[in-house]
């Protein structure tokens, strides 16, 4: 290594030092809030470092609104952008309209002009609650905002911030009063997590640290600020290597999930797209500064299997994803994949 490489080197490692500790801070602050969700917390930190959304699925009273909320609350805002509160949530409603979540252009006698009045999706995470409950239209807008960080009112375009990040909730379909989200919408999301029943120790943690969790978190569980994430991701983004035996692997598994019999349509090329920084993301969370075939075994059901549509016959998407995945996943770990 040359003079010149050697504090790149440095300033490279000291970036990736401060990316992975602010993993950790982010990760304290939710497990405190939310007990025996470990599995679902280190998705969301995971996505919220990669700019993916997530889809969070099962029964009311299962987590999901007191995480979205956690995580609203482990973040402040320390740029001078627009005025973006940090955390809104929107509870989806069939009569909801587009202009609810937007905003809309008011007439102001006063001035004899027109003034914009940005709705609830002007923050910089969102907790879009039980959001199959909603019209086409307002999905519609939904997916405005997620692909493109921005909401379009009276044909004038309005940004949303680097971070908008959106955490949405939704019961399974075959509960009254819900609707299936369109297949364009269900591709915007990263990750779709289902939040099974937490085991028995965990749910009396749950009862037993009601009070605790109650009270401010305090000193010992920071906030982390907005430019800590949009700095760590662009770290994240430079410094994690990923050998293009990995990119060679994801579109073999993408060949292999649209070529079988158990599979009416398979995965898009947008999903491996979305799923590369992810998998950066999670390089860092277990210290690592290149990607591996165990960071894509992990991450692969919950980036693939809200995006198939099964053949007749097949019910379970994990285990045909299991199943197709199987020979490109092997001969990736027969690889060195370290740079």
């Amino acid at each position: 290594m040359n003079r010149m490489q050697q504090p790149q080197a440095q300033n490279r490692a000291a970036l990736l030092d401060k990316a992975y500790n602010l993993i950790l801070t982010l990760e304290a602050r939710l497990k405190r809030a939310v007990r025996g969700r470990d599995r679902v917390i280190d998705l969301i930190t995971i996505a919220i470092l990669a700019d993916g959304h997530v889809l969070l699925e099962d029964f009311p009273g299962s987590g999901k609104t007191t995480l979205a909320k956690a995580l609203g609350d482990s973040i402040y805002n320390d740029t001078p952008e627009p005025p973006i509160t940090m955390f809104r949530r929107i509870q989806f409603t069939p009569d909801l309209l587009p202009s609810d979540i937007t905003g809309m252009t008011i007439f102001e006698p006063e001035t004899s002009s027109f003034t914009f009045r940005p709705g609830p999706l002007f923050a910089h995470v969102v907790l879009a609650d039980e959001i199959n409950r909603t019209s086409p239209k307002v999905q519609a807008a939904m997916l405005e905002a997620m692909a493109e960080k921005q909401v379009t009112v009276d044909n004038t375009s309005h940004n949303l911030g680097q971070l908008f990040f959106v955490i949405a909730t939704q019961n399974p379909r075959d509960q009254a009063g819900t609707y299936p989200l369109p297949v364009a919408q269900h591709d915007r999301f990263l990750f779709k997590i289902r939040m099974a029943n937490i085991d028995r120790e965990s749910e009396l943690d749950v009862l037993r640290s009601i009070q605790e969790r109650r009270t401010p978190a305090g000193k010992n569980f920071p906030q982390v600020p907005k430019s800590a994430i949009i700095e760590a991701r662009a770290s994240i983004d430079n410094f994690i290597y990923v050998d293009d035996r990995i990119n060679q692997c994801l579109v073999d598994m993408a060949n292999a999930i649209r070529q079988s019999p158990y599979v009416a349509q398979g995965i898009s090329t947008r999903s491996l797209v979305l799923m590369l920084p992810a998998l950066k993301a999670c390089a860092l969370k277990k210290a690592r500064d290149y990607v591996t075939a165990e960071d894509v075994s992990f991450l692969v059901p919950y980036v693939f299997a809200h995006r198939l549509e099964l053949a007749a016959g097949a019910d379970d998407p994990i285990k045909v994803i299991r199943e197709c995945c199987k020979g490109p996943l092997e001969a990736l770990c027969r690889s060195s994949l370290k740079k």
